[in-house]
């Protein structure tokens, strides 16, 4: 359960602390934090999370590097379906709490995109279907990469924290004008509940790219870097 709790509150942290960031902060005239503030707002709450329950869960706070490392042989089958519940209801509840936070904005009657994730229409820039899946896949692979290399027993200890939001907040300015940046699943569905428009409807690929993704990342690591 101190797992769970650990997957809740950092996937809670990751979405309330990323998509806040973009909902609030970002599009202030004059003074917003734009994409590069919104894609340092992901790393560090990556970052603050794994150092805060790391140690008790792993930090994973996103289904598809569950997946990802279970394929890399990092993490058991037993506890993958716990893992992706606590992350889901985890941001699922971030997002509840922006909304309510959204909603009290003096002349509030609508919660736009709400920082959720699209193609063609939906995309930030206009990027089609087949440019998100490709973008979704290339950079959850990497991001499991990163996490595989800068975890593993022969890296230097204490560090992979670093890499691995540095490595988030370096996919978020690759990718936050193509899809708005997923990697992540709940991420991706936890927005999409609550945005205004068709976000529903294209979830399916952020659940589909990032856990295509996440798998390709850890079966290169295992067969390529994971032994001398």
């Amino acid at each position: 359960m101190k797992k769970l709790f650990a997957e809740f509150f950092g996937t809670f942290w990751l979405v309330f602390g990323g998509c806040g960031s973009a909902i609030y902060a970002a599009g202030i005239p004059n003074l917003g934090i734009g994409f590069v503030g919104v894609a340092l707002a992901f790393g560090l709450t990556v970052l603050t999370m794994a150092y805060a329950v790391g140690h008790i869960s792993g930090g994973h706070f996103n289904p598809a590097v569950s997946v990802g490392l279970w394929i890399g042989g990092r993490f058991e089958a037993k506890d993958l379906i716990g893992y992706i519940l606590a992350q889901v209801v985890g941001a699922i509840a971030a997002a509840g709490v922006l909304y309510l936070i959204m909603s009290g904005k003096s002349g509030f009657d609508s919660i736009g995109g709400f920082a959720a994730n699209g193609y063609n229409e939906l995309s930030p820039d206009g990027y089609n279907m087949m440019s998100a899946l490709v973008a979704e896949v290339v950079l959850t692979a990497f991001f499991l990469l990163v996490i595989l290399g800068s975890t593993n027993a022969r890296a230097p200890k204490g560090f992979a924290p670093i890499a691995i939001g540095l490595a988030l907040t370096l996919i978020h300015l690759i990718s936050i004008p193509i899809t708005n940046t997923s990697v992540n699943p709940a991420r991706s569905l936890s927005q999409a509940i609550f945005a205004d428009g068709a976000y529903m409807s294209q979830v399916w690929l952020f659940w589909v790219a990032p856990i295509g993704g996440a798998i390709l990342g850890g079966l290169i690591h295992k067969t390529f870097f994971e032994k001398e």
